[in-house]
């Protein structure tokens, strides 16, 4: 008997949830990002500058990488993604810089896709050391 009353209990709960009005959704607030809002912490470092000749709607992803002797990647340091819009597009990579090690090599390389197919390439960018760098407008290229 008093199960049957515990699954009645249940039943009318689960019924009268049912009968509401349904919430209504509230809308999502843009979030403004500003450079000073997100300051990099302390013990990392950052890559920035602005990516030209984007086209509208494409995905532009940039990989900051170790490369091997043979000229190919070995490690991946840090990487972002940015959508197109048809200006320069700012970016700003963030990466630990205890991972660079004394003798090795360091690129910026970059790429565009657009509705998955490879539209262009960015110059490949050497970098030096592993401190904040402004690396200025580079100009994505088509690619081959």
């Amino acid at each position: 008997m008093y199960l049957r009353n515990i699954t009645l209990l249940g039943l009318l709960g689960l019924l009268s949830a049912c009968a509401s009005e349904p919430a209504t959704p509230v809308a999502a607030q843009p979030i403004a990002k500003s450079a000073d809002a997100a300051a990099t912490p302390t013990h990392m470092r950052e890559l920035n500058g602005n990516l030209l000749g984007v086209p509208d709607g494409a995905t532009a992803e940039l990989a900051l990488l170790v490369i091997g002797s043979n000229g190919l990647p070995i490690q991946l340091l840090g990487n972002i993604q940015l959508r197109g819009n048809g200006s320069p597009l700012p970016f700003r990579l963030i990466f630990n810089p205890e991972s660079f090690e004394r003798g090795i090599r360091v690129e910026l390389r970059g790429r565009a896709n657009l509705q998955g197919r490879l539209i262009q390439q960015m110059p490949t960018q050497l970098i030096r050391t592993a401190q904040n760098q402004t690396l200025g407008d580079i100009r994505m290229q088509p690619a081959p």
